[in-house]
């Protein structure tokens, strides 16, 4: 499927309202990839640290494994997602949204396997099972209603729902209902 064509928020995938570090991590979609879900994750490193630009150097595959313990049980991953929230609400992209990041892993929705490759990933600042910040649900909600002006979005899940007894995130910290009444979208677009 080809890309949509470029318009006032959008240049060749690139949110012009998200703070743009490329990743090296990314590939093409398949020829056919209708992007057509949105996959919502939590990251924060170490776990349960926030603020710091940990995050970033992961996704561009410059974070010193030795800087803190917990990043040698992660060291030598090769990820990336599309955008990243902040606390504060400051969004990040990593990845045109018209390429295939690698947020999702082994994972499965609505019948289909391999969701990077029909997904746009959004890692919010924070840890699974925590709750989030009133600014990033703010910046999350136009972001994704901005995805939804140029891509044909029929669903949004956690990566928890994509990759059910593997993940766990956002978690039990995230307010559903409350994106559902900031986008407006009909609850069978959530799961």
């Amino acid at each position: 499927m080809n890309p949509p064509p470029d318009d006032a928020l959008w240049s060749g995938g690139w949110y012009r309202f998200a703070r743009r570090l490329d990743s090296p991590n990314f590939g093409p979609r398949p020829d056919a990839a209708a992007v057509d879900l949105i996959v919502l994750h939590s990251i924060s490193l170490p776990p349960g640290r926030y603020g710091g630009d940990e995050v970033q150097a992961l996704f561009t595959n410059s974070l010193d494994w030795s800087a803190h313990p917990y990043f040698r049980q992660i060291e030598g991953m090769q990820v990336s997602a599309h955008f990243y929230v902040r606390r504060g609400g400051e969004l990040w992209q990593f990845v045109s949204c018209d390429q295939r990041a690698w947020h999702a892993g082994a994972s499965r929705w609505d019948g289909r396997d391999n969701c990077n490759d029909f997904s746009v990933g959004i890692e919010l600042e924070g840890l699974e099972g925590q709750t989030f910040e009133p600014a990033q649900y703010e910046a999350l909600a136009g972001l994704c209603a901005a995805i939804a002006q140029r891509y044909p979005i029929r669903g949004v899940a956690g990566h928890e729902h994509v990759a059910p007894g593997r993940k766990q995130d956002p978690g039990a910290g995230f307010d559903w209902p409350l994106l559902q009444r900031s986008l407006g979208w009909h609850h069978s677009v959530f799961p």
